[in-house]
């Protein structure tokens, strides 16, 4: 018990002379001992701190020697200090400042990462992403042998398939709203909503990963259509259906859903094949 006692009694005091320390420090006028203090607090870790003083000071050392150290420092200390948002506006402003500096290259590199690292899951806003994915392009062209280019170029994908993925989860939130009608504007039908959603994703992006994921759901949407539609526009809509479902299964054979497919083309066949007995 006594032993615990000493360690934590001797933890506070190193914690009160830490931070007297670093007052200081701090109220000190001499910008050059703020600033090694500074590097010492980021080598440590202490990125909160280094921020502080990095902070004073970084105006003062603009034009000085330190000056371009001191704002990649501090950009640096902030995308440690997982504020990436910030960090993103200093990175961004040391390339604005020193286009040909020492870090440029890795300052550029790094408003794409901490961007990246601000992007939301799927389902929010994508603002950020397209922000980050901007970025990284402005990295790559600038720097078109970096070394940081692999990285870059697997964080686009990463962040591409982010932008499909939201695609993805509206066009699945329109199919599964179906018939509702709440949500729909001057006329406007859901599995239309899905369709049209999907068939954009796939012309946006055509190499995309998840395309039989759109493809299906756009299969599904035009029988369901059909299925409701009014009796002078099913025989057009059942024929549609029928022949997305041939489409479907001719570019995914192996598909899962092959099934479903056969399924949906031997119930669009039912009014197709009456249809034309009727014509006869």
């Amino acid at each position: 018990m006594k032993k615990s006692y000493f360690i934590v009694l001797l933890a506070s005091l190193l914690f009160v002379s830490c931070a007297q320390e670093f007052n200081q420090v701090y109220k000190s006028p001499d910008y050059l001992y703020k600033y090694e203090y500074a590097k010492e607090l980021f080598a440590r870790g202490k990125y909160n701190n280094a921020i502080t003083l990095l902070q004073d000071i970084v105006t003062i050392q603009k034009g000085k020697e330190d000056g371009e150290e001191c704002l990649y420092m501090l950009a640096m200390a902030e995308y440690s200090n997982l504020d990436y948002e910030t960090a993103a506006e200093y990175f961004r402003k040391y390339y604005q400042s020193y286009p040909r500096g020492t870090y440029a290259e890795l300052a550029k590199f790094y408003v794409g990462q901490s961007l990246y690292m601000s992007t939301p899951e799927p389902r929010l806003d994508q603002s950020m992403t397209m922000a980050a994915i901007t970025a990284f392009q402005e990295y790559l062209d600038l720097f078109p042998s970096a070394s940081l280019k692999e990285q870059a170029q697997s964080r686009l994908f990463e962040l591409q398939d982010k932008l499909v993925k939201k695609e993805l989860y509206s066009a699945q939130l329109y199919y599964n709203l179906g018939p509702y009608f709440g949500n729909c504007l001057n006329g406007g039908n859901n599995y239309e909503a899905c369709i049209i959603t999907a068939q954009n994703a796939l012309k946006d992006y055509p190499y995309t990963s998840m395309r039989e994921d759109f493809a299906l759901l756009i299969m599904k949407s035009k029988f369901e259509l059909a299925q409701q539609s009014v009796e002078e526009k099913q025989l057009e809509r059942y024929q549609d259906a029928e022949d997305e479902c041939y489409g479907f299964i001719n570019e995914y054979p192996d598909s899962k859903d092959r099934a479903t497919a056969e399924k949906f083309i031997a119930k669009c066949r039912k009014v197709t094949k009456n249809e034309e007995i009727k014509m006869d």
